[in-house]
């Protein structure tokens, strides 16, 4: 296990790639159990107009989001915010939001969430029920263990459905 003292170097070419979705890639970069708990890294690419998360929240973790390239369309609580290239985002602990990639744009964000949590096989599974080898009620059952809290938002609902 890595330590706040060691550092940690993870090349692109060496992360794994999950390609299950057809609307993006998530190459996992660093989970809890290789940063000693500090952070969970993703970088993830969504083509236009795909869906990225629907409404949630995380009871323990902020989530920051650095949009590397294209134009993420995020949810935070009740407000609809367009992020582009260079754009930074910090989702505090227990606050809702969503994300998906805005109409005619592609996105690629990274994706940081301190303290850091174990969140690689949470990917996992998303990328199994894309690919129809598990259930996706299996998502909803894993909730608490992966801390990611589903919520319903009629905003995002009908911003996501206008996209289509």
């Amino acid at each position: 296990m890595n330590t706040t003292t060691t550092p940690l170097l993870v090349r692109a070419s060496d992360a794994e790639t999950l390609t299950g979705d057809p609307g993006g890639t998530i190459a996992l970069l660093a989970d809890s159990a290789t940063t000693g708990g500090v952070i969970t890294c993703n970088r993830s690419t969504f083509r236009a107009g795909a869906d990225g998360v629907p409404p949630h929240f995380h009871t323990r973790a902020s989530e920051l989001f650095v949009v590397l390239g294209g134009s993420l369309q995020v949810l935070v609580e009740d407000r609809l915010h367009v992020l582009g290239q260079g754009d930074v985002l910090l989702v505090p602990p227990r606050v809702p939001h969503a994300f998906g990639a805005v109409p005619g744009a592609d996105a690629d964000v990274l994706f940081v969430f301190t303290p850091g949590m174990n969140r690689f096989d949470y990917y996992r599974l998303l990328d199994r029920v894309h690919r129809g080898e598990a259930d996706p009620r299996e998502i909803g059952e894993s909730q608490a263990r992966f801390d990611n809290h589903y919520v319903e938002n009629a905003l995002w609902r009908e911003a996501r459905t206008a996209t289509r």
